[in-house]
C-alpha cells in the first residue's frame, strides 16, 4: 500500500488538503483540493495527480450542513481509498502562531497543543480551526504523526529592534511583540528566488502576499527582516475585511464616544473594513474590478496606496530594494493591482512592462527598470510537506 503525507489548512468555514507521496525530494501532491462553505453549502473540489479537475463521481458526497468534526474523518477515510488504497504515515498542519519560542515546524505533542492553545486570542480568525483539525485527525486515526508549521517562524529572524513595540518593557517579556504571519508562503517564495534571480536573491528584496489576508515582508539572504504584519493578523496592508494599520486611538475612540464593545470592535475591525468596508460592495477583489462604481475604484486606489506605504516602509529595514515580489491570489492575478502599486514606488526604480504585466509573466519589470519584479505563486503545501517529510523520516 502506497504511503502518503497529508497537509491540511483548516479554516473557519474552510479546508484545504493535499496529499503527498511519502518519499525523499520534492514531488507534486497525489490530490489536493479544497471543501468551501462548511457549516453552510459544503462543496468537495479536488484535483488529480494530473492537475485535473476531479469529475462529481470520484469525490464523496458532503452533507451541506456537517462541521469539521464530521467532515475531516470523511475525509480521511475517502484519501485512504484512493487509487486502490493508501496508508497515512504523517500529517501536516498549517498552524498560523507559534508564539515567540517556534523558529520552525514542530512534532505535535499534548504539551504542545496546550501551548498553542494559549496563542488563540492573537489569532482569533485562524488558531482554533488550526488546533481542532490537528485534534481530530488524532481521534480518527491515534498514534498518527502529526506535525505543526507556523506561520510566524519565518520571522523569528529578525532582530529585536524590528519586533519590539514602544510599550512599556513589561509588556514585551510579556509577549506583546510583533510576530509577523504568512511566514509559510515567505518561506516558499525565499525557496524559489535562487532559481529566478540568482546571486540577487540574496539581496534586497520584499514580497507582498496579497489575498484576503495581505501582507509584505522585507527579506536580506531569504530570511525576514521585516513585516508588515504585527502582533496580530490585523495590521498592516488593507486586507478583504480586515483594516491594516489603524491608529490606535480609533479604538478608544469608539469605545468611549461609540459605547461599542470588544467584540463588536473586533467584529468591525476583522469583518467589515477593508475592501468589503470602503465599497460597501465585496472583500472580492475580481468583483471590485469588475465594477464602475466610484466606491469600488476608490477602495482598489486605497489598497494599492496603502500597501505602496508600507513597502517603502520596509525597505527602510533592508536598507534599499533590488526585486519586488507579488504572490497570493491578488498578487499573483490582478494586474491593475500589480501596476497600481507600483506606480507609487517608481521614486525607487520600479518600473513594470505593461505587455508582461497584464499577461501575469513571471518577469514584468521594464527592460530598463532599477528593481527587478516577479510574480510566483505561492505554495504553502508544499513548505508543510517538506518539513513532514523532514520531522518523521525513519
Amino acid at each position: 500500500m502506497r504511503e502518503v503525507l497529508l497537509v491540511l489548512n483548516a479554516g473557519s468555514s474552510s479546508l484545504k488538503f493535499a496529499v503527498y507521496p511519502d518519499q525523499p525530494g520534492d514531488r507534486p501532491p497525489i490530490l489536493r483540493g479544497k471543501i468551501a462553505g462548511i457549516g453552510n453549502r459544503a462543496v468537495l473540489s479536488a484535483r488529480g495527480e494530473d492537475g485535473r479537475a476531479l469529475p462529481r463521481g470520484q469525490l464523496f458526497p458532503v452533507a451541506p450542513d456537517v462541521g469539521h468534526d464530521r467532515l475531516i474523518p470523511a475525509l480521511l477515510d475517502w484519501i485512504r481509498a484512493w487509487q486502490g488504497g493508501l496508508s497515512l504515515a504523517a500529517a501536516g498542519h498549517r498552524v498560523v502562531h507559534g508564539g515567540s519560542r517556534h523558529h520552525g515546524p514542530a512534532r505535535i505533542t499534548d504539551d504542545l497543543l496546550a501551548e498553542l492553545d494559549t496563542l488563540k486570542p492573537l489569532a482569533p480568525l485562524h488558531q482554533p480551526h488550526n488546533l481542532a483539525a490537528i485534534r481530530i485527525v488524532a481521534a480518527a486515526v491515534p498514534g498518527l504523526p502529526q506535525v505543526a508549521c507556523f506561520d510566524t517562524s519565518f520571522h523569528r529572524t529578525q532582530s529585536r529592534l524590528a519586533q519590539l513595540f514602544a510599550l512599556p518593557r513589561a509588556m514585551a517579556e510579556d509577549g506583546v511583540l510583533r510576530y509577523g504571519f504568512h511566514g509559510l508562503s515567505y518561506e516558499y517564495i525565499a525557496s524559489a528566488l535562487p532559481g529566478l534571480l540568482g546571486e540577487r536573491a540574496e539581496g534586497r528584496v520584499i514580497v507582498a502576499h496579497l489575498g484576503n489576508g495581505a501582507s509584505a515582508c522585507a527579506m536580506r539572504n531569504r530570511r525576514s527582516a521585516a513585516t508588515s504584519m504585527g502582533f496580530t493578523a490585523l495590521d498592516g496592508l488593507m486586507m478583504g475585511r480586515r483594516c491594516g494599520a489603524l491608529d490606535p486611538g480609533v479604538v478608544l475612540y469608539l469605545m468611549e464616544q461609540k459605547r461599542m464593545t470588544a467584540e463588536q470592535i473586533g467584529h468591525l475591525l476583522y469583518d467589515e473594513s477593508g475592501l468589503l468596508g470602503v465599497s460597501g460592495i465585496s472583500n472580492d477583489m475580481a468583483v471590485l474590478q469588475a465594477s464602475e462604481t466610484p466606491e469600488a475604484r476608490e477602495a482598489i486606489a486605497l489598497f494599492c496606496y496603502r500597501a505602496a506605504t508600507e513597502m517603502a516602509a520596509l525597505a527602510t529595514a533592508i536598507g534599499g530594494l533590488d526585486a519586488l515580489v507579488f504572490t497570493a491570489g491578488i498578487g499573483e492575478n490582478s494586474a491593475r493591482v500589480r501596476q497600481g502599486i507600483c506606480e507609487h514606488l517608481g521614486w525607487m526604480g520600479v518600473t513594470l512592462d505593461p505587455a508582461a504585466n497584464a499577461a501575469n509573466a513571471t518577469r514584468i519589470a521594464a527592460s530598463d527598470s532599477a528593481v527587478e519584479a516577479l510574480v510566483i505563486p505561492t505554495n504553502e503545501e508544499a513548505v508543510i510537506a517538506r518539513a513532514v517529510r523532514s520531522l518523521t523520516a525513519g
